[in-house]
């Protein structure tokens, strides 16, 4: 008997790479070289942000994770991103996430949510960075929304939204690469943010001048490391996509097999979350029913363990 062909994968797309020449290795010399690959590098992360793939909320939610491990280090904390995983899965209901959980909370709620913001997502945003309240986040959200309406280039809007945050209160460099991923995505035409900037923080081709000192929102040449971050950022990011759009594919093709109740939940929650914890539970799926499922499918190749602990498992694309 001749099996019906299975339909094509939705998961299956060709993910684009930033070219070589764009990926830049050293810091420019120029701010000419640094807009021009941060053009290019730029053209192809819209390409991948644009395919509509089913596994990009995933994907979103992963670079909020780098994003917020970059964000604590600038805030002299230690946690790291297995720290930062587990301070948001294992957590029991009602508990606080505390400080570091509270900067990934920040950065997921960039990643998660519908573009432009509002005066009360920065309130709730510089609530959870530690920052105190500004009378300026109506006025940063009319500037960043002029230079959207003005067209102008899309790294160079997110360097005056970081400017504009640093102009108002010098200690809140968090909330200015929240604001500059945030202008970014938004004159970019995203309809959700991609947080990409902030990954770049302490990257070696950030820094400037002879002390060759950290590329900061109140720095000189803040336009230039801005068109950087976004060349080196959009590249890391797409080869994440890259590897997470196999396992989304692997996922697709093992899905037959599956018969746990529940397995269309578990599926859909790898597809659009960083990570899903071994002890799910649903009105489908018991916590053994789950661990049983993750189980299958680590076996078959189509899920990671993330924690690397033998108990309080986290699994993702």
């Amino acid at each position: 008997m001749n099996r019906q062909v299975p339909p094509a994968s939705p998961s299956a797309i060709s993910v684009p790479r930033v070219p070589a020449w764009a990926v830049p290795r050293t810091p420019a010399d120029s701010d000419v070289e640094a807009a021009y690959i941060a053009g290019s590098a730029l053209n192809s992360l819209d390409n991948l942000v644009r395919s509509d793939a089913p596994w990009l909320g995933a994907w979103r939610q992963r670079l909020a994770l780098k994003a917020a491990a970059a964000t604590v280090k600038l805030m002299r904390r230690t946690e790291d991103e297995s720290a930062l995983r587990d301070a948001w899965y294992l957590r029991q209901p009602g508990d606080a996430f505390g400080p570091a959980g509270n900067v990934l909370s920040a950065w997921r709620k960039l990643a998660g949510r519908l573009l432009p913001p509002t005066s009360e997502d920065l309130q709730a945003v510089a609530d959870l960075l530690g920052i105190v309240g500004s009378d300026g986040f109506g006025d940063w959200i009319e500037e960043l929304a002029d230079d959207v309406r003005a067209a102008a280039p899309a790294p160079l809007v997110a360097a005056r939204a970081a400017t504009a945050v640093m102009r108002d209160d010098p200690t809140a460099e968090p909330l200015a690469w929240w604001m500059a991923d945030c202008a970014l995505s938004w004159r970019m035409g995203w309809r959700h943010a991609v947080p990409l900037l902030a990954s770049q923080i302490f990257s070696p081709i950030l820094r400037t001048g002879s002390d060759r000192r950290r590329g900061r929102p109140d720095a000189p040449a803040f336009e230039r490391i801005v068109c950087l971050a976004a060349a080196a950022g959009a590249a890391e990011a797409c080869r994440l996509a890259a590897g997470m759009a196999q396992q989304a594919e692997r996922l697709h093709e093992v899905m037959p097999k599956l018969r746990a109740k529940g397995a269309g939940e578990v599926i859909a929650l790898l597809l659009s979350d960083d990570a899903v914890s071994s002890s799910f539970t649903s009105k489908a799926m018991t916590r053994w029913a789950s661990r049983r499922l993750f189980e299958r499918l680590q076996q078959l190749d189509a899920v990671r363990e993330l924690s690397g602990r033998p108990t309080f498992r986290l699994y993702g694309l």
